[in-house]
């Protein structure tokens, strides 16, 4: 990062209080994955409402991306990033202190509404500060924000979850996402108008760029480009926030029940489940940065092709559920999955005019969500029908049909 690229302040002075508000912010959230399904009778709710409650925050965002993307493009960025946290911190208190199917379920989409604008404010943001040359390292950072808090969050919620009870460790993560909501509001600069982007400067709406797959010239290659973003995302978000998140659980239930290390006591399987799914989330969050910043050298598609045929054998390995195999197949699939969330921003940021990026970001995250969305009722309702390694391996083929568009899009100039 060169000094003249941000004369207002560095890109580490937005990085750390979004990154770490966004962080602490997840607390709620990845507790209600980690523990709901395993914990339905003290949340008062039922088996079959699970996979309506971990999906209700995806369903309204499908409504309010596209508006917070719009907004973000209009207003101050930061004023409206800090009130969208401080609705999260309101959306975990309600997980805490209610109970039963209706409060959650209000809940659930008070934090669709605020991860809307978190998620899509805080990747605008970092849009503001970066150019093409440096865009996939630093929004690979700050995808390490999101699986730190993610990964934590998980392991943290499972552990405090066996301890103190499932409203004791909902009252700690209500603690928890107020004060990312305050770090937020007393050190996030204003980022709107700061600078012009200097990577390519994509003003020539006819320049033609050749490609193979039917990719045209200037604002329709623009457009082709960011609609290629958003396929990955959205692949991306069914199988890892969709599929894993909402399987992995019951998988370690299948197939490993309670552990005993040592001959000591027993560790639930809301611990393990926990532990699981935080370690696969420190993968990811190992993934983003370093697939990001190779992708600015090497070129995005063809990091990501590399990430997918990682996933794909992830799967694979799932799909046998052999304790043994499970152990490598999830740190393969987080792979894929850190690698190309922060991929997909990268390449949307790359080929999105500036005063777009706000409304660019938020139909992919719209998309992502329907995907995120749809995968919870889908894969329990598929459930008795095919199974766990029925589910993952038609997951793998998904994921198989976009890295044979990845491996394309590598190569059409102007795209790897």
């Amino acid at each position: 990062m060169t000094a003249h690229a941000h004369p207002h302040f560095s890109a580490w002075r937005v990085l750390l209080p979004i990154g770490l508000g966004t962080a602490l912010s997840l607390m709620g959230d990845t507790a209600m994955y980690a523990v709901l399904p395993t914990h339905t009778a003290v949340a008062g709710v039922s088996l079959a409402s699970v996979g309506i409650l971990l999906s209700a925050n995806r369903w309204i965002r499908l409504l309010l991306n596209g508006p917070a993307g719009l907004a973000y493009d209009r207003w101050p960025r930061r004023r409206l990033f800090v009130a969208a946290m401080f609705v999260g911190a309101i959306s975990t208190a309600l997980y805490a202190f209610t109970q039963g199917f209706w409060p959650l379920l209000v809940g659930r989409l008070l934090w669709g509404l605020a991860w809307s604008g978190i998620w899509v404010g805080g990747n605008t943001i970092i849009l503001d500060v970066t150019t093409e040359s440096d865009r996939g390292h630093w929004t690979g950072l700050y995808q390490l924000s999101f699986y730190l808090g993610s990964a934590v969050g998980f392991a943290t919620s499972g552990l405090l979850t066996d301890r103190l009870g499932y409203h004791g460790a909902l009252s700690v993560a209500t603690g928890v996402t107020f004060l990312g909501a305050l770090i937020a509001f007393f050190f996030l600069p204003e980022t709107r108008g700061v600078k012009k982007d200097e990577g390519r400067r994509m003003k020539d709406d006819t320049a033609f760029v050749p490609t193979p797959s039917g990719f045209g010239g200037g604002g329709a290659a623009r457009r082709d480009s960011r609609n290629s973003a958003t396929l990955l995302y959205s692949v991306n978000r069914f199988v890892g926030a969709g599929v894993i998140s909402a399987t992995l659980g019951l998988l370690i239930q299948q197939r490993w029940g309670e552990v005993r290390l040592g001959g000591g006591s027993p560790i639930g399987v809301a611990t393990l489940s926990g532990v699981m799914l935080g370690s696969s989330t420190l993968i990811s969050m190992i993934a983003a940065p370093v697939a990001g910043h190779w992708s600015d050298r090497a070129g995005r598609w063809r990091v990501a092709a590399g990430g997918l045929a990682l996933g794909i054998l992830g799967l694979g390995l799932l799909a046998l559920g052999n304790p043994a195999v499970i152990l490598l197949g999830v740190p393969l699939t987080a792979i894929a999955g850190g690698s190309n969330q922060s991929l997909a921003t990268a390449s949307l940021g790359d080929h999105s005019m500036e005063e777009q990026r706000g409304l660019s970001l938020g139909w992919m995250h719209t998309f992502g969500d329907l995907t995120s969305a749809i995968a919870p009722p889908l894969v329990y309702g598929v459930l008795p029908l095919i199974g766990l390694p029925g589910i993952y391996l038609a997951t793998a083929g998904l994921t198989a049909a976009m890295l044979l568009w990845a491996v394309r899009l590598a190569q059409v100039p102007g795209q790897s």
